[in-house]
């Protein structure tokens, strides 16, 4: 339980597929074992049996369908309200928190500006070494923390979804998350948390988003998530993201960090790569450019009005 004048946390899990299911358990026993957590809400997006798998096992728990949409940001949405804390801590089923996770993140919420805080991820990958697929400027691929992000706590324009934190009573006041945005079972789409972020420093322009790299998690990726098909199609997705963020909410706040990272971090990062004889690597973070200016380019081109990331997904190019 909390103590102090520390704001009460539930920390919500998201989950949507039972093969996930021994990251799952990893991610609910790291959460209790925090002990500043107030509640603990695991949501089920729309798998039945899954749902009655966790219940029977965490009888304990809070455990509850996805009500809207099926999706990420519907699940997030059903989570949030049905929390009963001052904050909401989100953490993806694959992932398992450090000792100290939940402190870390309530501790930058000392300040009452600061309304969102996101921790750092730490890849847990399926072989030993970190391939060369994935230079550290590309590990946001596989959402974990890469080069380019600060090093210790700043305010930063947006968090991950893997590992955050939000006051319940601003996330609720610009509507939760965006159903039309964001990952739907397997589709890589993103930008839910950045949409999110944007919307709450609109609302309230003096409000912060603090990274804080203290707070750690372990992020499982998985085989297919190394490959250069998967390299390809995720970045292709983030690009069709953007595109549709620079839409409804502007490029100049859907891009300014993006801008940044395209100008100065990828080129230095590939230069690396070269110079330390990593040629693969190199090529990864072209690809990965190039597959993100189609998708962009894909998403401006095909996109309707009111049209929905999921329906330029439906409606998008094969990418094996």
């Amino acid at each position: 339980m909390t103590t102090g004048s520390s704001p009460s946390v539930t920390v919500v899990i998201c989950a949507y597929t039972q093969k996930r299911w021994d990251d799952l358990v990893e991610a609910i026993s790291s959460v209790s074992r925090q002990p500043e957590a107030s509640e603990i809400v695991v949501v089920i997006d729309h798998e039945d049996r899954l749902l009655e798998r966790v219940q029977r096992q965490w009888p304990e728990l809070n455990v509850i369908p996805n009500k809207f949409r099926k999706g990420l940001s519907g699940a997030r949405n059903t989570g949030v309200e049905h929390a009963s804390s001052d904050v909401v801590a989100f953490l993806d089923d694959d992932a398992t928190a450090g000792e100290g996770w939940l402190r870390e993140l309530l501790d930058a919420f000392e300040s009452p500006d600061v309304v969102a805080v996101g921790g750092s991820a730490r890849p847990s990958w399926p072989a030993a070494d970190r391939p060369s697929i994935l230079p550290p400027e590309l590990l946001w691929v596989v959402g974990c923390t890469y080069t380019g992000q600060p090093t210790t706590r700043a305010d930063v324009r947006n968090i991950m979804g893997c590992s955050m934190a939000f006051r319940r009573s601003a996330l609720m006041n610009v509507g939760g998350f965006n159903p039309d945005t964001g990952r739907v079972g397997s589709i890589p789409l993103g930008a839910e948390e950045t949409e999110v972020c944007i919307l709450l420093r609109q609302d309230r322009p003096a409000s912060r988003i603090v990274f804080e790299p203290r707070s750690v998690v372990s992020h499982t990726v998985t085989r297919d998530r190394v490959t250069w098909s998967y390299l390809r199609r995720r970045s292709f997705y983030e690009g069709v993201s953007k595109s549709a963020l620079s839409r409804s909410l502007g490029a100049s706040d859907a891009l300014a960090s993006e801008r940044a990272y395209v100008r100065r971090v990828l080129p230095m990062g590939a230069w690396r790569e070269l110079a330390q004889g990593r040629p693969g690597g190199a090529a990864a973070i072209a690809l990965s450019l190039l597959a993100a200016g189609v998708g962009y380019a894909y998403g401006a081109l095909h996109h309707s009005p009111g049209s929905a990331n999921v329906d330029l997904a439906d409606r998008a190019p094969a990418l094996p």
